[in-house]
C-alpha cells in the first residue's frame, strides 16, 4: 500500500482534529472505562517505553486497538500469543519460539512499525504513528472518512468503514473507541500531556462564568460555559471536556491559563 508523509498540513490537520475532539454523547463512560483499565496496567506500559523508549500511553492505545487490552494476545494483530501471528502481519515475531510473552510480542511489534526510539513524540507525530500502524486506506481510498481507528465515538467520525480486508461499507460504524479519542480523554484528565505543549501564557480569557459543579439552568449560562471551555482548549496542553458545567476542572484550566480560579470556586 502508499504511504503517506508526515507533511506540515497534516500536522495541522492532526492539530486541528484533536483539538476540536468532543467524545459524542453517551460514550464518555465507555471511555472512560477503557481508560481507567488502561492506566491500571501502566506499570507494564511503562516497561515498554523505559526498554525501547516509546510513550507508555501510545503503547496502551494501540492494546486497546489491536487486542481489547488482553494480555495473552500480540499487539500485531490479537492473535493468541500461543502461536506466532497468523493475520497480517502474519509469522510474527520473527525471532524466538512461541509461547511469547506479551513483552516479547510488543517489542517486536513496535520495532517492526519504526516505533523503538521514536525520536519526534509531538502529538500530531503520535497521530501519524497511530494511523500508519492501522494502515492508510481510509486517508487514500476514502478521505472523506477520518480513520475510526482513530476517531470513533468522536465527533470526528460518523459512519464508514472496512468490514473485512479490502470491504468497504459506507454505512457500517465502528463500535470500537478510536485511539486519538482515549488519548484526548487521558489529557482531559490530566492523565499525561504531550512533549510539544508547553505551558500556556498568562492572558484573560473573553468570557468569565461563575463556578458550578452542576449544568446550568439557563441556555445562556450553559452556552457561555461552552464558549469558555472551547476558549481554554485553544491553549496548548489544556483539555478540557466541553459539557457546559464549569466546574473543578474547567476552573483549574482557567487558572493555568489566566491566573486564578474562576469567580465563586471555593479555592479562590
Amino acid at each position: 500500500m502508499p504511504t503517506v508523509s508526515f507533511t506540515p498540513a497534516l500536522k495541522n490537520e492532526y492539530e486541528t482534529l484533536f483539538t476540536g475532539c468532543v467524545v459524542v454523547p453517551g460514550r464518555v463512560g465507555d471511555v472512560d472505562g477503557l481508560v481507567d483499565r488502561l492506566v491500571s496496567n501502566r506499570q507494564r506500559y511503562d516497561k515498554v517505553e523505559k526498554s525501547l523508549s516509546c510513550p507508555w500511553f501510545l503503547v496502551a492505545v494501540i492494546h486497546n486497538m489491536e487486542s481489547s487490552q488482553n494480555f495473552a494476545r500480540h499487539l500485531h494483530n490479537g492473535d493468541p500469543l500461543t502461536d506466532y501471528t497468523v493475520q497480517v502481519p502474519a509469522g510474527r515475531p520473527k525471532s524466538g519460539t512461541p509461547p511469547f510473552t506479551w513483552e516479547e510480542s510488543a517489542a517486536d511489534a513496535l520495532t517492526m512499525h519504526s516505533l523503538s526510539g521514536l525520536p519526534d513524540k509531538s502529538l500530531p507525530r503520535l497521530l501519524y504513528e497511530l494511523e500508519r500502524y492501522n494502515g492508510w486506506g481510509y486517508r487514500l481510498y476514502h478521505p472523506h472518512v477520518k480513520s475510526p481507528y482513530l476517531w470513533s465515538f468522536s465527533n470526528q467520525y460518523t459512519s464508514g468503514k472496512y468490514v473485512a480486508d479490502g470491504t468497504w461499507s459506507e454505512t457500517a460504524k465502528s463500535q470500537q473507541c478510536g485511539a486519538a479519542v482515549l488519548l484526548r480523554r487521558m489529557a482531559e484528565r490530566k492523565i499525561i500531556e504531550f512533549e510539544d505543549q508547553p505551558a500556556p501564557k498568562l492572558k484573560d480569557g473573553p468570557i468569565v462564568v461563575s463556578y458550578s459543579m452542576k449544568r446550568p439552568k439557563a441556555p445562556e449560562d450553559v452556552d457561555a460555559a461552552i464558549k469558555l471551555q472551547e476558549w481554554l482548549n485553544t491553549h496548548a496542553g489544556v483539555w478540557v471536556k466541553v459539557d457546559g458545567a464549569p466546574g473543578e476542572k474547567t476552573s483549574d484550566a482557567y487558572r493555568i491559563v489566566t491566573g486564578r480560579y474562576l469567580p465563586g470556586d471555593p479555592r479562590a
